[in-house]
C-alpha cells in the first residue's frame, strides 16, 4: 500500500473519538513492518521446516524435539537473546509411529486408511486374522467372546459417522458475520457458553464402557481393535487411544479406521462374510525423558524504566500424529517465529522486552502454557500470583488454522477495544478490521486470561480448519495459504510493536477469581 494511503488511515484512527493519541501507530514502522512481512517474508520456510522436515510433532516425540531444536537455532540465528527450550513439567511418555501397513486380503486386497491411535503398541510383526464384530452393551454381554478372540481382529457395530454434504469445505468470515461478531453483547462474569452439558452423564457411562471392553479385549489377546475415525472422504481425524502417563495401563494395538473403509468391512462381516485383515505396525515409546518443554526466546527490551515488562506472543509447536501439523499449529508457530524476524530484520529496538513462546502439549490441556503459565505468573487455582504477572502487557496468540487475520477477540477486555481498533486501521485493506468483545477459548491465551494477564486470541477466516485439516490425516504443509500468513504475521508484528511502546500497559479486566480444579 502506498504511504499515503498509510497517513489517511492513520488520521482517520487519530481523529476518531475513541482513539487514544498515544495509539496512533507511526506510519514509517507501519510501513516497514508491511513491506518486510508482505514482501520478505520468510514464514513458508519457517512453516515447511516444522512440518515436512520436522514431521509429526506429538508431543513428546522425536518429532516435536527435532522442531524444538530448529527453532531454537534459528531464533538465535536472528539475534534473540536467551533463545532455548525450557521445561514447564511432567508431560510423560513420547511416542511415535515407525510403520503403518494394513489391509483387507479376504474377499479381496483393499489397502485401508487407518492410523494408530496414539499411546498405542505395535502388533509385534506382521498379524494376519479374521475379523470379528463384538457387540456388548453390558460387561456381561462379553461372557460369550470369552477365549474366542485371540489373534482376531476386532470391530464393533459403529453407525456411519458422518453424512454426505454438499457445503464448501472452505469458508471465509463475510461482512455479516464479522459485523455480527463486532456488535456482540459482553459475556456476563463466569458465564460459559453452552451451559451444563446435558449428555455429560451418558458419556461417562459410555466412556466407563469402553474402558471395560478394552480391558476384557487386553486379556483375550486380540490381534488388533479397528474403530471408525470421525471424518469423510478418506480424511481421519485422529485422537488417543491410551494415556501418555508413564504408570498407564497396557492396552492393545488400535487403529482409527476411515468411515468408508470400516463400513465396508462391517457391512460384509454382518452378512456373513468372511473378512481377513492382515497388519503390520510399529510404534515406540520414549521414557527416557518425561518433561515437558517450550520454546522461548526474547528481543530485548531498551527503556530502563520499561525494559523489565513483556510483550509476549506464540502459539503451540505440538500437532497429532497423522500428518505433520500444517494448520494446527505449525501455521501459528510460524507466524509468532515470523514476528520475530520481522522485528529484528527492521532493526527495531523495544522499549519492552518481547518474548516469544512456542507450547507443546496443547493437544493435552494447553499444559505448556499452563505449566509455564504456573511457573513464572501465579496460580489460577488460589490466585497466588508472582511479581512477574504485573510486568506482562500482553499476551497474542495464534491458533486456529491458515486464514487470515480479520481482528481480535477482546476476551471480555472492552477498554483495550478502542487500542486496537487504531492499530487495525492501517490493515483494512488486507481485511483486518474487526474488534469483538467475545471470549474464544481452547487455546493457550486461556492460561493468562486465567491469571489476569491480558491474553488475546486472533480472529482467522476458518478455511478448511474445521471440517478437513483440524487434528486430521490432511493437516499438512500444502493446507498451508501464504498470502494469508503473510498477512497474519505482518499485523501482529504491529501489534507486538505497538505494544511494546506505548506508554502504559494494555489495560487489564478485573483479577479473575480462584479457580480450583473440578473433581
Amino acid at each position: 500500500m502506498k504511504i499515503n494511503l498509510l497517513y489517511t488511515c492513520l488520521l482517520v484512527a487519530a481523529t476518531a473519538g475513541t482513539a487514544f493519541a498515544q495509539d496512533t501507530p507511526d506510519p514509517a514502522m507501519v510501513q516497514k513492518i508491511r513491506e518486510e512481512g508482505l514482501n520478505h517474508s520468510k514464514v513458508m520456510d519457517i512453516a515447511f521446516h516444522l512440518t515436512d522436515v520436522s514431521g509429526p510433532r506429538l508431543s513428546g516425540s522425536p518429532g516435536l524435539k527435532r522442531a524444538q531444536d530448529w527453532a531454537v537455532n534459528e531464533l538465535k540465528t536472528w539475534g534473540m537473546a536467551n533463545a532455548k527450550r525450557e521445561a514447564w513439567g511432567k508431560f510423560g511418555k513420547g511416542w511415535e509411529v515407525q510403520k503403518n501397513y494394513v489391509a483387507m486380503t479376504v474377499p479381496y486386497y483393499h489397502a485401508l486408511i487407518a492410523i494408530p491411535k496414539a499411546w498405542t503398541p505395535s502388533t509385534n510383526g506382521l498379524i494376519k486374522g479374521d475379523v470379528v464384530l463384538v457387540k456388548a452393551d453390558t460387561t456381561t454381554d462379553l461372557d460369550k467372546y470369552k477365549g474366542t478372540l485371540k489373534g482376531k481382529i476386532v470391530i464393533f457395530d459403529t453407525k456411519p459417522g458422518v453424512e454426505r454434504t454438499y457445503k464448501a469445505d472452505g469458508v471465509r468470515y463475510t461482512d455479516e458475520d464479522l459485523d455480527k461478531m463486532a456488535t456482540a453483547k459482553p459475556q456476563a462474569p463466569g458465564q460459559r457458553r453452552g451451559g451444563p452439558n446435558a449428555n455429560a452423564a451418558a458419556f461417562q457411562k459410555a466412556r466407563a464402557m469402553r474402558a471395560a471392553i478394552n480391558t476384557f479385549l487386553m486379556d483375550e489377546n486380540v490381534g488388533l481393535i479397528l474403530t471408525q475415525a470421525r471424518g469423510a472422504d478418506g480424511t481421519v481425524f485422529t485422537t488417543n487411544g491410551a494415556s501418555y502417563a508413564d504408570t498407564a495401563k497396557k492396552v492393545s494395538p488400535e487403529l482409527e479406521t476411515s468411515g468408508e473403509d470400516f463400513q465396508r468391512i462391517l457391512r460384509l462381516v454382518k452378512t456373513g462374510i468372511k473378512v481377513s485383515v492382515e497388519a503390520d505396525i510399529k510404534t515406540q515409546f520414549f521414557t527416557d525423558d518425561l518433561q515437558g518443554y517450550d520454546v522461548v526466546g526474547e528481543i530485548p527490551g531498551t527503556d530502563p524504566k520499561l525494559k523489565e515488562q513483556l510483550v509476549m506472543v506464540g502459539g503451540h509447536l505440538d500437532s497429532w500424529h497423522a500428518a505433520t501439523g500444517g494448520t494446527d499449529n505449525a501455521a501459528g508457530s510460524a507466524v509468532m517465529m515470523e514476528v520475530m524476524r520481522i522485528l529484528k530484520a527492521v532493526e527495531f529496538k523495544p522499549r519492552r522486552t518481547i518474548r516469544i513462546a512456542l507450547w507443546s502439549s496443547e493437544e493435552q490441556g494447553l499444559f505448556g502454557s499452563r505449566g509455564y503459565v504456573l511457573n513464572h505468573f501465579g496460580d489460577p487455582k488460589t490466585m497466588e500470583l508472582k511479581p512477574e504477572q504485573a510486568k506482562v502487557s500482553a499476551y497474542y496468540n495464534l491458533d486456529n488454522g491458515s486464514g487470515k487475520i480479520r481482528g481480535i477477540y477482546l476476551q471480555g477486555d472492552s477498554v483495550a477495544g478502542p487500542i486496537f481498533k487504531a492499530w487495525l486501521a492501517p490493515f483494512k485493506d488486507l481485511g483486518a478490521t474487526t474488534v469483538t468483545i467475545s471470549n474464544t477459548g481452547s487455546t493457550d491465551h486461556v492460561s493468562f486470561d486465567a491469571v489476569g494477564i491480558p491474553g488475546f486470541q486472533f480472529i482467522q477466516d476458518a478455511l478448511d480448519y474445521g471440517s478437513r485439516t483440524h487434528h486430521s490425516n490432511q493437516d499438512t504443509y500444502d493446507k498451508l495459504s501464504e498470502d494469508d500468513l503473510k498477512q497474519a504475521a505482518t499485523i501482529v508484528a504491529s501489534f507486538v510493536y505497538n505494544t511494546s511502546q506505548r506508554d502504559e500497559m494494555i489495560p487489564r479486566k478485573e483479577l479473575p477469581k480462584p479457580q480450583p480444579a473440578r473433581n
